[in-house]
C-alpha cells in the first residue's frame, strides 16, 4: 500500500479531511442550531441580541435568514451565506455594522410573511401601502432591542451617577 503513491495521496487526503470534519465539527453547520451560526466571534452579539428577543422561543436563525420553498434551495443558500461569511471574515473584511444584503432581506421578509401569514392578511386589508420590510417597524423584534449591533448586552456597563 505504502509503495502506491496514488493510494498514499487518497489515504492522506481521506485521513485529513476527517480530522478537519472533527476539528470544525462540520456536521453540525448542516443542522439549524442558532449556536453553530455564533460559532464566529464576530458573530457573538448578533447571537446574543437573538437570544434575548421573542422569536428566541420561536425560531432559529435559519427560520428566518434561510429561504424554505425547497430542501435543495435551502442548501444551497446555506451554503452560499457559510462560504460567503467565511470569505469575509477569513480575509478580515467584516465590517463594523452588519446588513442584510438585498437578496437576504428578500428570504428574511418572505419568511416573516410565511410565520405571521394571518397578521399580514389583516394588515393588508389597511390602507398603508405595502412598501416597507416588516422589520423597518419591528425594529426590535429578532435581534432584540439593540438589533444587529456589534457590541453585546454584556459589555455594556451602566454605572450610577454619583
Amino acid at each position: 500500500m505504502l509503495r502506491n503513491p496514488l493510494t498514499l495521496a487518497v489515504s492522506a487526503a481521506i485521513i485529513a479531511l476527517g480530522a478537519f470534519v472533527w476539528v470544525t465539527d462540520a456536521p453540525a453547520y448542516a443542522a439549524t442550531a442558532s449556536e453553530t451560526c455564533a460559532n464566529c466571534h464576530v458573530m457573538d452579539s448578533m447571537y446574543e441580541n437573538y437570544y434575548h428577543s421573542s422569536h428566541r422561543e420561536w425560531a432559529e436563525c435559519s427560520n428566518c435568514h434561510l429561504p424554505h420553498n425547497n430542501l435543495a434551495n435551502y442548501y444551497f443558500e446555506k451554503g452560499r451565506q457559510g462560504m460567503n461569511d467565511v470569505y469575509i471574515f477569513s480575509t478580515g473584511q467584516e465590517p463594523e455594522i452588519f446588513r442584510a444584503s438585498e437578496h437576504s432581506k428578500r428570504i428574511i421578509q418572505g419568511n416573516c410573511i410565511h410565520c405571521h401569514q394571518e397578521a399580514v392578511e389583516v394588515i393588508m386589508s389597511g390602507t398603508q401601502p405595502f412598501d416597507r420590510f416588516c422589520w423597518e417597524c419591528h425594529r426590535h423584534t429578532a435581534h432584540g432591542a439593540r438589533g444587529a449591533s456589534i457590541t453585546p448586552y454584556q459589555d455594556i456597563h451602566f454605572y450610577p451617577i454619583q
